[in-house]
């Protein structure tokens, strides 16, 4: 059988075959279309070719190629600079089971929905007087906010485009560094190296929440941008096995969209799968860095606190394995059985 690229009979002079032309005219539209439709994918995802941006990536502490480009561009994703909240009773474009990210700092509660969050992806905020950034990546799922100060100062961040190991990059509109946001620091630019403190957050729904805060306040729907709040742009995301971008490190325990929740204690870092905190009572207790924590659990709302043994929160990462894991390849992994709660 004669193979592409070679000649098709003994008496017909030798010439390049480009391999479609051999599949019968009916089957070549079709598959032409697959083909084309494969090479636009690719080159959306940034396959083969080099990465084409702004940012200055000169001083960076990360592979250079393993930043890709994201599709919509800087600032194609508006990060929210002057946001806008109403009442939780005015908050009627949310329903019960719809989730959002809850954060508190002294009297002051607010929730911002990933309804909204999906479109924008970053908030910048200040709450009970403290300048936050409020982030949510929905290729990884996670929910993360931090305190806006660097080097002693308030900072403002926008959406650079880029992604790292599947995860948003931010940039500071203060230096034009890119910061990690599941890694919590930059990672190219002049601030390269320096780290953000994370702001315990809460990842629920909004009937828990308004429910422990009834004096909240929600993040409202008019931010200036014109977005269908009520279309999820990622529909089916979340139960697919398949990712938009590639990651360093996979682990096939578990499904690479199994909610996890993360932590970091002193030196340890432990995920936490929902497949296995169903397995039994809530809360738990688990040691991590020679400290005791405690686990409360709630499957209603797909929910996590963690706690000290003083009953002060310890901040946590809900987020897709596949993410976590990307990041945290050494991580340890929670199952049962464990010490309970007497």
């Amino acid at each position: 059988m004669n193979q592409p690229g070679q000649s098709l009979t003994s008496s017909t002079p030798a010439r390049t075959v480009f391999w479609p032309y051999l599949v019968p005219p009916r089957r070549r539209v079709l598959l032409l279309i697959a083909i084309g439709a494969v090479l636009s994918c690719s080159a959306w995802l940034g396959f083969g070719k080099s990465l084409a941006t702004s940012f200055d990536l000169t001083k960076h502490s990360v592979p250079l190629d393993q930043i890709v480009d994201g599709g919509p561009g800087k600032d194609g994703i508006p990060a929210l600079l002057t946001p806008r909240f109403v009442s939780a009773a005015e908050g009627t474009f949310l329903q019960d089971d719809d989730r959002v990210l809850g954060l508190t700092q002294g009297v002051e509660a607010k929730a911002y929905p990933i309804k909204i969050l999906n479109w924008h992806e970053i908030v910048n905020d200040v709450v009970g007087g403290k300048p936050v950034v409020v982030t949510y990546c929905p290729l990884c799922g996670t929910g993360i906010a931090c305190d806006a100060n660097v080097r002693g100062g308030p900072h403002t961040f926008g959406m650079s485009g880029l992604l790292y190991q599947s995860d948003l990059l931010m940039y500071d509109h203060q230096t034009d560094s890119l910061w990690s946001q599941i890694g919590m620091h930059a990672v190219a630019g002049p601030l390269t190296g320096q780290r953000l403190t994370p702001v315990f957050l809460e990842h629920t729904t909004w009937a828990e929440w308004r429910a422990a805060y009834p004096s909240t306040l929600v993040l409202s729907t008019r931010t200036g941008s014109l977005r269908n709040y009520d279309r999820d742009p990622y529909t089916g995301y979340a139960e697919s096995g398949e990712l938009f971008f590639d990651t360093t490190h996979v682990d096939p325990r578990y499904h690479p969209k199994e909610w996890v929740v993360g932590i970091e204690h002193k030196g340890v870092v432990k995920a936490y799968p929902f497949s296995e905190l169903k397995k039994g009572e809530s809360p738990l207790t688990d040691e991590l860095g020679g400290d005791t924590v405690t686990i409360q659990v709630n499957h209603r709302a797909r929910s996590v606190s963690v706690t000290d043994t003083g009953g002060r929160p310890i901040p946590s990462v809900t987020a897709f394995w596949f993410a976590w894991y990307a990041f945290h390849p050494d991580t340890q992994v929670f199952k049962w059985p464990v010490r309970r709660s007497p």
